[in-house]
Order: C-alpha cells, then sequence, then structure tokens
C-alpha cells in the first residue's frame, strides 16, 4: 500500500511539473511575440516619419532654390537641358535621302497612267455582251471604219451649205509687179535717158525710176519684162 501512495504521489508530482513548465512556455511565447509587434509598430512608425522629413525637407529645397533662382541660372539650367537633349536625341545621318537610278527592273507608269479596257463580249452580267454596246445592224454595228464625223446621213454637209468667203488661200502670197516692156527699155537707152549706176552695166529699179519709166510709189513688188 506504501508503494502504490508513493508512486501515485510521484505522478501526481510530474503532471503538476509539466503543467506549469508548459504555462511558463506560453507566456514566455506570448511575451516575445508582443515584444516583436511592438517593434514592428516602432520602426513603422520612424519610418514613416523619415519619409514625412525627406518629403518637407525637398519641398523646402524647392522653395528656396525657385525663390533665390536668378536668371542667369535659369538660363544655364535650359542651356543644359537642351545640350542633354540634343545628346539624348538620336543624330540623323548627313548623307541624305538615297538615289534610285532608273533602270529595266524598275521601269513602270505612274499609278493609274494606264486604264484596262472593258472586255465586251462576255455575257449579259457584264453590261457590254452580245451586241457589245453597238445596237442591232447598221453601218455603226459592223467591224471596220464608221462614218465621217461631218456625215449628216446624205444631207448636204455644213461646210458645203455655208457661203464661199474671203480669197484663195495663197493670196497673201502674191506679187503685184508691173510689167515693163523691152522695147520702151531700149528706147530710153538711146535717148540717153536710161543710164546704169553700177559698174558692170546691170540696170536696176532705181535706174528705171530716174530715167522716169515709173514712179517709185508705184512699185511694190518688183518690175515684169514683158517681150513685146
Amino acid at each position: 500500500m506504501m508503494s502504490t501512495g508513493a508512486s501515485l504521489a510521484m505522478r501526481c508530482a510530474a503532471r503538476v511539473s509539466a503543467k506549469n513548465t508548459t504555462s511558463t512556455m506560453t507566456r514566455s511565447l506570448s511575451s516575445i511575440a508582443a515584444n516583436c509587434n511592438t517593434l514592428n509598430n516602432n520602426n513603422t512608425a520612424s519610418r514613416r516619419g523619415l519619409d514625412s522629413s525627406s518629403s518637407l525637407a525637398s519641398h523646402m529645397s524647392l522653395l528656396s532654390l525657385s525663390s533665390t533662382k536668378s536668371p542667369s541660372s535659369s538660363l544655364l539650367s535650359n542651356n543644359i537641358r537642351t545640350q542633354s537633349t540634343a545628346a539624348a536625341a538620336p543624330q540623323k545621318s548627313q548623307l541624305g535621302e538615297p538615289i534610285t537610278f532608273l533602270t529595266l527592273n524598275n521601269l513602270a507608269d505612274n499609278p493609274g497612267a494606264v486604264k484596262r479596257a472593258r472586255r465586251v463580249g462576255r455575257g449579259i452580267g457584264s453590261s457590254k455582251g452580245k451586241t457589245c454596246g453597238r445596237g442591232h445592224k447598221g453601218q455603226k454595228s459592223r467591224a471596220g471604219k464608221g462614218v465621217h464625223p461631218t456625215f449628216e446621213g446624205g444631207q448636204t454637209k455644213f461646210y458645203k451649205r455655208l457661203p464661199k468667203m474671203g480669197r484663195m488661200k495663197n493670196a497673201k502670197f502674191k506679187l503685184e509687179l508691173i510689167p515693163l516692156n523691152v522695147g520702151k527699155v531700149q528706147d530710153y537707152v538711146t535717148m540717153g535717158r536710161l543710164v546704169p549706176e553700177r559698174s558692170d552695166g546691170v540696170l536696176t529699179m532705181r535706174d528705171f525710176v530716174k530715167a522716169g519709166m515709173f514712179p517709185a510709189s508705184s512699185i511694190k513688188s518688183g518690175v515684169k519684162l514683158l517681150g513685146d
């Protein structure tokens, strides 16, 4: 009996010690978790404060720079910006546009220069089937050359109904020559009135006018010699 009671007492003591140890462990774990939470909260608060302070400092620095900025500094900053953009922009080649030479493989008409002809006689769906748009019978429906553009169906043509007007076509080339007989020239030579001025003895119209054979105003195109 004594042995069984001692064993029971030992078992109860072991159970109580185990419960105590588990409770202490849970308490320690909960305290550690609470400490971690507080540390995280402190870190986030400090970070927010730093971010807000840095943003305020940047705003203050920008305001101070804008208030103390001079025209020369603004021009300098603009120049720096333009230089940076020019450096960043890709430089164009100085060779210009490529030259295309005309060869047989690129020789062609301009777009739309050649219009395809309508294919006639390909059925009623093509709008030019059967008679091909020429109608039924008659001279104009046959193959070959049609009638003349001035043809009026056998009626007298318009240009023939008009009266004849004006002179001949060669009227503007007509020469008005003064007739002069060879016998009259001989008479003036024998009278001594017709003397050639040229050394070779060739008579000119100036000689005829000087001899009084006809006035100078009557000569328009020239003189023609007659054999009478």
